[in-house]
C-alpha cells in the first residue's frame, strides 16, 4: 500500500464515505512518473471504491483520459498504470493535434464482480471534484452503460450514447486499420493486404473490428483472446487460425497488432517475433523504452501506439468542438494518423532513431510550444 505521508484531502460538501488523497508527490516514486501535474487517490471503503486518477499535465487543455477497471494485484501496479497511460494520452492528443491533456483514472476492481451502482456513485463524486481538470470516458472494464451511469452524477464524461458520440471503438479501429496500411506502404511499397499474414492479439471491440477489415481485404488471420467463444468466432466467421495466449507473438506473420493489454513488446516477446511490422490498438504496447531499440535492431518497424490509436479520443473530443459533435468533422482528422505515422517512420530513418522517441518528441515539443 502506497504510504502517504503529507497528504491533501479534498473536502466534500454532505454526507459522504469518500475520501480524495492528493498522492503526487508519492507517486512520483514509481516507473511511468513524468512531471505529472497531480495524482489524486479516491477511497470510499464502504463503496467499494478506490480510483487513482493521473493527470500528466493541462497545458493543451483539460485532461482527457478514459476510466480502466482493472484488478490489479497491488495498489502500485494501478498507479503506474495510470501514470503510463495518463503520459500516453497528452502523447497521443498532442499528435492529433487536438486541444487537451492528458490524464488517465484507474479503478481497481474486477468489473465482472465488483463493479457495482455504488462504486460508479462514489466515482461520480470524485469526477465532480475535478470538473475542469479531467474528462473521462470508457476503457477496458467501463461500458457505455457506465459511462451514460456517471454522465447522469457527473458533467465530464464524454463518449456517453446520451448526448455523446457513443461508442469511440470504430474510429479507433479505422485509424488503427489506416495505420497499419501505412506501415504496410512504408515497408513494402504497397498497402494492399490480399494475401498479408495479420496476427490480432484480442478480440474485444476493435480487435473485433479490425479482423472484420483484415477479412475483407483478403488478408490472412491468426487469433488470440482470453475468450474461447470469440476466437472460435473469428475461426467460422473470418477462417482465422487460433493460437493461445501469449503464442501469438510467435506466430509466422507479416504484422503483428496487439490489441489487448500493454506490455507485450519486452525483452522477452521481441526475439519470438516473425513479424515484419507491429502496428496495433493497445495502449503502452512497449514494457520500457529499450523495447523500441530492440525492435529497431530485429529489423521491425514499429507504429507508435498512441499514434495509431488515436482515432476514439479524436471521437470524444469532437463533442466538445463549437457548435456539437458531427460525425462528418471526425473522419478527416482520422485519416490523418497514416500521414502522421508515415511523417514519423521517415524522420525515424532521417535520424537513426526509433519511431517510438521520434513520436515523443514530436508530442513534446507540441507541448513545450503551448507553454511558452
Amino acid at each position: 500500500m502506497l504510504n502517504v505521508l503529507e497528504p491533501r484531502h479534498v473536502k466534500l460538501a454532505g454526507a459522504t464515505t469518500l475520501e480524495i488523497t492528493d498522492i503526487t508527490a508519492d507517486a512520483a516514486r514509481f516507473d511511468g512518473f513524468d512531471a505529472h501535474e497531480q495524482v489524486w487517490l479516491g477511497r470510499d471503503t464502504v463503496r467499494g471504491l478506490t480510483a487513482i486518477v493521473a493527470i500528466h499535465t493541462t497545458v493543451l487543455g483539460p485532461a482527457l483520459g478514459g476510466t480502466r477497471i482493472w484488478p490489479h494485484a497491488t495498489f502500485e501496479a494501478g498507479v503506474v498504470d495510470a501514470l503510463r497511460l495518463s503520459r500516453g494520452m497528452t502523447f497521443k492528443s498532442a499528435i492529433a493535434g487536438l486541444p487537451l491533456g492528458g490524464g488517465k483514472a484507474v479503478i481497481i476492481a474486477d468489473a465482472k464482480t465488483a463493479k457495482t451502482p455504488a462504486m460508479l456513485e462514489a466515482y461520480a463524486e470524485m469526477l465532480n471534484t475535478l470538473v475542469g481538470q479531467y474528462i473521462t470516458a470508457e476503457d477496458v472494464g467501463m461500458t457505455l452503460a457506465d459511462a451514460d451511469f456517471l454522465a447522469e452524477r457527473a458533467p465530464n464524461v464524454a463518449g456517453t450514447t446520451k448526448g455523446g458520440s457513443g461508442n469511440p471503438s470504430p474510429f479507433t479501429a479505422q485509424g488503427t486499420f489506416l495505420g497499419l496500411k501505412s506501415a504496410l506502404r512504408h515497408r513494402t511499397g504497397s498497402d494492399e493486404l490480399k494475401g498479408v499474414r495479420v496476427a490480432v492479439q484480442g478480440l474485444g471491440s476493435v480487435g473485433w473490428s479490425l479482423c472484420a477489415k483484415f477479412h475483407a481485404q483478403g488478408a490472412v488471420l491468426t487469433v488470440s483472446d482470453l475468450d474461447a467463444a470469440r476466437t472460435a468466432r473469428a475461426a467460422k466467421q473470418f477462417g482465422a487460425t487460433v493460437v493461445e495466449g501469449d503464442a501469438i507473438v510467435a506466430a509466422d506473420v507479416d504484422i503483428f497488432a496487439p490489441c489487448a493489454l500493454g506490455g507485450i513488446l519486452s525483452a522477452k516477446t521481441i526475439p519470438l517475433l516473425k513479424a515484419g511490422i507491429v502496428a496495433g490498438a493497445a495502449n503502452n504496447q512497449l514494457a520500457t523504452a529499450e523495447d523500441g531499440r530492440r525492435l529497431v535492431e530485429r529489423g521491425i518497424l514499429y507504429a507508435p501506439d498512441y499514434v495509431i490509436n488515436a482515432g476514439g479520443v479524436i471521437n470524444v473530443a469532437a463533442e466538445m468542438a463549437e457548435g456539437g459533435y458531427h460525425v462528418e468533422a471526425v473522419m478527416p482528422r482520422v485519416e490523418k494518423i497514416a500521414t502522421t505515422l508515415t511523417k514519423i517512420f521517415e524522420r525515424a530513418e532521417r535520424e537513426d532513431r526509433t519511431t517510438d522517441a521520434v513520436a515523443e518528441t514530436m508530442a513534446r515539443e507540441i507541448v513545450e510550444a503551448a507553454r511558452k
